[in-house]
């Protein structure tokens, strides 16, 4: 299916990302206009950059562009993820900086 169009079955109002709120909708008009790169599709959308850090949405993702582009997920280019994958109050690295030096 093209990107962009919607769906019988309201699927494309699915929520692909639930920490940033990004729609199967959204993705799928991405991937229609030529975007097909994970990394670019979490610049445009931010997906991918929550809470979770993508841990959910990335495969979904990955998996919508090869769908539609008939790519194997395998030859997907994955975009570079770095730690924390967690947020970490400032105040705890602080602290355990003070811990080494006091």
């Amino acid at each position: 299916m093209p990107g962009g169009q919607a769906t019988a079955g309201g699927e494309d109002r699915v929520v692909i990302c639930r920490c940033e709120d990004v729609t199967l909708q959204e993705i799928r008009r991405l991937i229609g206009e030529g975007v097909h790169t994970l990394d670019e599709i979490k610049r445009l959308t931010r997906a991918g950059m929550g809470l979770c850090q993508g841990r959910t949405c990335r495969h979904l993702i990955l998996q919508e562009v090869s769908r539609l582009t008939g790519v194997p997920v395998e030859e997907l280019s994955l975009p570079t993820f770095r730690p924390p994958t967690r947020p970490v109050k400032l105040g705890v690295i602080v602290r355990a900086g003070g811990e080494r030096h006091g």
